[in-house]
């Protein structure tokens, strides 16, 4: 038994009931910016039923899709890539991570700055790319590092290359880490190097996510447990703290995640490929670039088509994604949106509408019993129905 699971990064499928909650009434992330595009071109995940999910402009619904399609809710609070992921393997979280839409509390500051040995800038929420063109010069005048943060859970340290040692701003975001517990427990300490001349900073892909370990067993553990291997691609492993994760294979790009895929369908005979392209996020969603989305959505489905040919008999793909970021709202923070669920496989059978999923955690009741491990806690196995 195989799986190869993949998270597509931020792309949801409409908001859920209680998006209002979360300011994020209207968010559609793939309708919207298929619609604000004029269309997307995604013949193979069309085929196995995309267009079923919900209307996509440029997506017509198939009479007869490859595959079994659906969406999912996310059970737990909050709309984070952490909880997320945590929940899509089986474990729902019942509160949801501290956000600090004013900055972190002086104490928490203070601690940092007294453990890095230097003063820090910042403290407040804002865009990434928007803070180090703001203070980027400040900082590699002074070497204090730039905080911040967002509407997500996170405590995101950014310093530039050649000021900051990569070494030494991971060492920050440890430090950070052990100081970011209890009620301040964030989902993810994220390091956020930068680099280029003053006017011209850009953000390099040496980032790394500092993550809560879970709170709970998830099919991560139970497929350890009985050494069954799971390969981690992407930000997959930071996001479980690397628990339950046999190896981990970082990536720089959806290219680079895709390419990693292919590579661990050629060696890895059995067991969970679990990968995450964090592109359509981090790229894209976050700076509401439509275009870029559209693109990137496109070449993914275009690479997908070798992922299909490598398939064998008894492997299992599913494709879902851990929450929004709708690239046409004036938001540039995640999204409270239901998520597509798209299984296929030789062995599936075509044309399965499995509805709306109450909790993401029902991939990973799925997961279990395709793999003979004991169930998580949480979700409803499909496995039965395709």
């Amino acid at each position: 038994m195989r799986c190869l699971l993949i998270i597509l990064d931020g792309v949801g499928v409409g908001e859920l009931p209680d998006a209002d909650r979360y300011g994020d009434r209207g968010s559609s992330t793939l309708p919207n910016l298929a619609r604000a595009r004029g269309g997307v071109r995604l013949p193979n995940l069309g085929s196995l039923g995309l267009g079923n999910i919900v209307p996509i402009v440029g997506v017509p619904p198939e009479a007869a899709p490859k595959g079994a399609h659906g969406r999912m809710a996310e059970k737990s609070p909050g709309k984070d890539s952490t909880t997320g992921h945590w929940e899509i393997a089986g474990l729902v979280t019942e509160r949801a991570f501290p956000t600090y839409p004013d900055g972190f509390p002086r104490d928490i500051v203070d601690a940092f700055e007294a453990g890095i040995g230097r003063g820090t800038l910042g403290n407040l929420a804002a865009s990434g790319t928007e803070i180090i063109e703001r203070l980027g010069d400040e900082h590699v005048r002074t070497g204090k590092p730039i905080i911040y943060t967002s509407a997500d859970s996170v405590f995101q340290i950014a310093t530039h290359e050649e000021v900051v040692p990569i070494r030494q701003l991971y060492e920050y975001c440890r430090i950070a880490r052990g100081i970011l517990r209890g009620e301040h427990a964030v989902g993810r300490v994220i390091a956020r190097p930068f680099a280029g001349p003053s006017g011209k900073y850009y953000r390099t892909p040496r980032r790394h996510d500092f993550s809560v370990e879970p709170g709970g067993e998830t099919v991560l553990d139970r497929l350890t447990a009985a050494n069954i291997p799971v390969i981690a691609i992407g930000k997959v492993s930071d996001l479980f703290a690397g628990r339950g994760i046999g190896e981990a294979i970082a990536t720089e790009s959806n290219a680079a995640g895709v390419e990693a895929m292919v590579g661990a369908m050629k060696s890895v005979r059995r067991g969970l490929i679990f990968a995450n392209l964090v592109d359509f996020d981090m790229l894209w969603g976050h700076r509401n670039d439509v275009e870029g989305f559209a693109h990137g959505l496109e070449e993914f489905d275009e690479r997908f088509e070798e992922v299909l040919g490598r398939a064998e008999r008894d492997d299992l793909l599913v494709i879902t994604a851990d929450h929004g970021n709708d690239p046409t709202t004036v938001s540039t923070d995640h999204s409270r949106e239901y998520v597509p669920l798209l299984v296929t496989g030789r062995r599936v059978r075509g044309g399965v509408d499995l509805g709306t999923r109450e909790s993401f955690a029902d991939v990973g009741a799925t997961l279990a019993e395709a793999f003979g491990v004991t169930p998580t806690l949480a979700g409803r196995s499909f496995l039965r129905e395709i």
